[in-house]
């Protein structure tokens, strides 16, 4: 990731990123927040990696915010006045702080808003909550662009660089990459930290921890990304899966005042997040990437009060004990670690897996010539070169558009005779104007050739009707050959699935028996176990399109709600009974 001019989006966008409110509007907000609190002339007033930090409304004097760049030097962002609000999207959610604030000269004194507060303020003041909003999801990008944060030091070809620089990137998370192979700074750095390269990748957190090989959960944690209180607390819903479906129903539900959280094993977006140009969702004629639909879905959820535990991969789905159920909190996700997790009601969202190609030697080149997206880290490795894309669909399709403009030619091979048997039309004309793209119908990829050690180093592929094989020296390939269902955290649950694994929803066949002893049949989007609703790719006969599986979250939270009064107003009748 390299950084910008770190005054760029600043200048570009001042007035938006540091918006001054008004005396009406200070009054506003101040209905909202906790005790005023005085500093001293250069008092810290929140500190980097600092957990909870709240939001700041400067009520006289000003505040001082800096960052610290990659090898430690501090550097200015801007001095907040009266009228002025500190902080970014960290403080919705109540995260570590990524930047340092101190009083200035004369002191602050200054309106604290802890999460809570915060999202109230955005959602009952639309003028204010507008203004607010818009400067922190500047002010995160600002930070994304200049490097702020975590600090990553590794070898950018490497498997274990590209799962962490996907995983930082996907949610978001502002950070810098060294390598010490290129980079003197970087080498020094290792140095005096007393470092071997086999050591490498080392992050270095915001509040200088230091993590030698870390995985995800581990960056996630020290970033504050994962909420400590998640078994602290029953939800009103627990959904699995922080795709469009999952982050849909998360926005709906919490906006309409049911307590939420989402889990991801991976990154919010799923498949979609990783879709360079979506050029046919509703509302957006030149098209959005997937990861900015959903960075915006992901922050409006938030926004919304949604708690958001990612990377948190589900195992099993269970009834609650009976005593908890009593409390009409009749469900419990059990994580890879900690406590498990208690909803009254569960959503399915969690999507799809990538495809593989079944060749024998594919797992020794994944991160090593093989990829499952195309993103901006990926596109750097193969600057210039030859590079394979397979698949005959849209993800296959904005993948060869996106990479096209980077490598020096995209051979796409297809299984079918045309494109146009499973490409929407816009992406078939769109690949057929590039001069770069040959398209190669009829086509399957063979074989990988190299040694691990050394990545992929060939390919050869095959033309189906003549039997013709090539090969060729590419030493990068881009999969796109479809998904199958994530359902496995499934198996041994009341859950229904068809032949191929996808959750069955709205069959007239799948009774369920409600508290009171009657049969019911499940509600459209409830699985065969009452109260587990499914939506999104992971459901099926589910259409699989973005705008479908956002369509679906929306309807799911009706159903919730009916679901939900039913479920209470039986507890209560059977609290009432003698």
């Amino acid at each position: 990731m390299t950084p910008s001019s770190p005054s760029s989006l600043i200048d570009r966008r001042r007035e938006q990123m540091f918006p001054v409110l008004n005396s009406m509007q200070v009054q506003i907000a101040r209905r909202f927040c906790g005790e005023p609190r005085r500093f001293k002339p250069d008092e810290i007033v929140f500190e980097v990696g600092q957990v909870g930090t709240p939001a700041y409304l400067v009520l006289s004097g000003s505040i001082k915010v800096t960052r610290r760049n990659a090898l430690g030097h501090v550097s200015a962002i801007t001095t907040h006045g009266p009228g002025e609000m500190t902080g970014e999207i960290s403080q919705l959610a109540g995260g570590p702080s990524l930047a340092q604030g101190r009083a200035g000269v004369d002191g602050a004194e200054a309106a604290p808003f802890d999460s809570t507060q915060l999202r109230e303020l955005v959602v009952a003041t639309a003028e204010v909550g507008e203004a607010i909003m818009r400067a922190f999801i500047l002010r995160r990008a600002f930070l994304i662009e200049t490097g702020a944060g975590l600090v990553l030091l590794c070898a950018g070809d490497t498997p274990a660089a590209l799962r962490l620089q996907n995983f930082l990137r996907r949610n978001a998370v502002p950070y810098t990459m060294l390598n010490p192979d290129t980079d003197p700074d970087a080498a020094s750095l290792i140095d005096n930290l007393g470092i071997a390269k086999a050591d490498l990748p080392l992050a270095i957190c915001p509040d200088g921890a230091i993590l030698r090989e870390p995985h995800e959960k581990a960056l996630a944690q020290c970033l504050g990304l994962l909420p400590s209180f998640l078994a602290d607390r029953s939800y009103d819903v627990a959904i699995v899966g922080a795709g469009p479906a999952g982050l849909a129903t998360a926005v709906y539900a919490a906006s309409e005042g049911l307590s939420v959280l989402v889990l991801d094993a991976r990154a919010f977006g799923g498949q979609a997040g990783a879709s360079a140009r979506i050029e046919n969702y509703l509302g957006f004629p030149t098209g959005i990437s997937g990861e900015a639909l959903a960075g915006r879905a992901y922050t409006q959820a938030q926004k919304f009060g949604a708690v958001m535990a990612i990377p948190a991969e589900v195992k099993l789905l269970k009834p609650a004990p009976s005593d908890v159920q009593s409390n009409t909190h009749a469900f419990e996700l059990e994580l890879d670690e900690g406590q498990p997790i208690r909803a009254s009601a569960i959503v399915i969202a969690s999507g799809a897996r990538y495809r593989k190609l079944d060749l024998p030697n594919l797992s020794s080149f994944e991160g090593r010539g093989v990829y499952y997206w195309a993103s901006p880290i990926e596109s750097k490795l193969c600057a210039r070169r030859e590079v394979v894309v397979v698949g005959g669909g849209n993800s296959a399709g904005q993948g060869t558009v996106f990479l096209s403009s980077h490598v020096a030619q995209v051979h796409l091979l297809v299984r079918g005779r045309t494109l146009r048997e499973g490409m929407s039309q816009y992406l078939v004309a769109r690949v057929g104007a590039l001069p770069n793209v040959e398209v190669h119908t009829e086509t399957e990829l063979t074989r990988l050739i190299g040694e691990p050690p050394e990545g992929l180093q060939g390919v050869c592929w095959r033309n189906r009707s003549t039997g013709r094989e090539e090969r060729r020296p590419i030493r990068h390939v881009f999969l796109f050959i479809g998904a199958v269902p994530n359902t496995d955290w499934l198996k041994g649950c009341a859950v229904s699935v068809d032949a191929k694994g996808f959750v069955q929803t709205g069959a007239p066949g799948n009774c369920a028996a409600t508290a009171e002893g009657i049969e019911r049949g499940p509600l459209p989007l409830e699985t065969s176990q009452r109260g587990v609703f499914a939506v999104g790719d992971v459901r099926a006969n589910s259409v699989k399109r973005v705008s479908a599986a956002v369509g679906e979250g929306a309807a799911a939270v009706a159903q919730l709600h009916g679901y939900l009064h039913t479920t209470r107003r039986e507890h209560e009748s059977a609290q009432q009974s003698p």
